[in-house]
């Protein structure tokens, strides 16, 4: 059903790597996130809350540096542990703290000049700009839905939740972690399909879509397409609604009745209307049909 239209959205959807290390542990945790492109000149969207760990990685390096060149200025003696600790807690480096964040943006564009990131204020999206990359690695771009299809409609959502690369470490001599080139350098996108179930709103207007089947971690920042590959919204949550219900208590008509609590998942797509409202206000170019 979906099999032209994956293939479709596949060129331009991209898998964004990241790595973060705790305070006192060397362990390296990962997962990734979704963008897709929405013109040749390297602009994308993904989810705010995907966008917010960039300008955190940068911070949590300025501070883990300035960290480390106080610690280096202790006295080596006996008060070193005690004033090691004071540093850690002044800095907010407790047990299980995030000290270091590094991101990847994979096959997106070769010789990256750096990114301008614009979220919006209010939904959870976020527009990103390769700027004046030296090439360009993904192929052709989204293209939206003029209209968001009707409830019923079938449709699909790509990401990456399965963060299967192995492409890192932890320098220990620079204490640090980094991106290398060995490892196993991807990891599969995996389709999610389903049926658009309701739109949501709020004060303002139409902001998410609703679909049957609930995305994964990974998949967020992605983009919802129809069986054309045209994109209708972009998944950024995952929903959960509570029923509660009385049941029989076995064979026992006069026993009091059990009640149970079922749990039901839902996808939730940022509306497409908000995502082309969003780059025409940033005057980023875009396809519609």
């Amino acid at each position: 059903m979906f099999v032209d239209a994956i293939e479709k959205a596949a060129t331009f959807t991209r898998p964004i790597y990241t790595i973060r290390r705790r305070y006192g542990d060397n362990a390296i945790l990962k997962d990734c996130g979704t963008l897709f492109f929405v013109n040749d000149s390297g602009a994308a969207i993904t989810a705010k809350h995907v966008a917010g760990s960039f300008p955190l990685a940068d911070q949590l390096d300025k501070k883990y540096k300035e960290y480390l060149t106080e610690r280096n200025n202790l006295k080596h003696d006996a008060t070193f542990q005690f004033e090691e600790k004071l540093l850690a807690k002044r800095f907010g480096f407790q047990k299980d703290a995030i000290t270091q964040i590094c991101n990847s943006f994979v096959n997106c564009v070769q010789g990256e000049q750096g990114l301008t990131i614009k979220v919006h204020p209010k939904y959870d999206l976020a527009l990103i700009q390769f700027n004046d990359p030296q090439k360009y690695l993904y192929g052709g771009h989204a293209v939206f839905c003029k209209e968001a299809p009707k409830v019923g409609t079938s449709v699909c959502r790509l990401g990456y939740p399965f963060p299967e690369f192995t492409n890192y470490r932890f320098n220990e001599e620079a204490d640090r972690i980094e991106f290398t080139k060995d490892g196993k350098t991807s990891t599969p996108y995996f389709p999610v399909e389903g049926m658009i179930t309701r739109y949501l709103s709020d004060s303002d207007r139409l902001f998410a879509i609703e679909t049957s089947t609930p995305g994964m971690i990974g998949h967020s920042g992605g983009p919802m397409f129809d069986r054309n590959g045209h994109v209708c919204g972009m998944q950024f949550a995952t929903s959960t609604i509570r029923q509660q219900l009385n049941t029989q208590n076995g064979n026992q008509p006069d026993a009091q009745p059990i009640t149970q609590t079922f749990e039901y998942r839902f996808g939730t797509c940022i509306h497409v209307d908000v995502i082309t409202d969003f780059l025409r206000a940033n005057g980023v170019k875009f396809e519609t049909t």
